[in-house]
């Protein structure tokens, strides 16, 4: 699993002119899946999204979780993520999963996300999404459960 980790004041998800999913303070996350990942892998990513201490504390230090301020997760599905322009200039998304067992991981993905008890609103899976954010800091953190970067 590739996920993109946004530190926000507030995210939405718009598809088809209807907000599918919005919160205020937290983060926004783009996730991707792949036809390999496993439960650890979703374990390792639901676990670091969850903990990620970048949340500034009362002496400004990036010390506090989205768990630690009350904050909420919007998780977007995006497949992109495994994009690989590497030869020409057209993408390859080879990488990313088959659609349906990415859609079930995705949602096992949330299932698992909401143990950690943190709310969680999502995007809509293969849908055209409009995805509006004010990142705060601005604070982008990448998670790869293969631990590439």
């Amino acid at each position: 699993m590739r996920a993109v980790v946004q530190r926000v004041t507030q995210a939405s998800v718009t598809v088809e002119d209807q907000v599918v999913g919005e919160i205020a303070e937290g983060l926004m996350v783009l996730v991707a899946v792949r036809g390999e990942d496993t439960e650890q892998d979703m374990d390792y990513i639901a676990k670091k999204i969850a903990g990620l201490r970048v949340f500034s504390d009362e002496a400004g230090k990036m010390n506090l979780s989205v768990k630690d301020i009350g904050g909420k997760l919007l998780i977007v599905p995006q497949f992109t993520l495994y994009g690989s322009a590497i030869k020409g200039m057209r993408p390859s998304f080879t990488a990313s999963g088959p659609v349906e067992e990415a859609r079930l991981k995705f949602e096992q993905f949330i299932e698992r996300l909401k143990q950690e008890s943190v709310p969680v609103e999502t995007g809509v899976f293969q849908a055209d999404m409009k995805v509006a954010l004010v990142n705060d800091g601005p604070v982008t953190i990448l998670l790869d459960s293969s631990k590439l970067f």
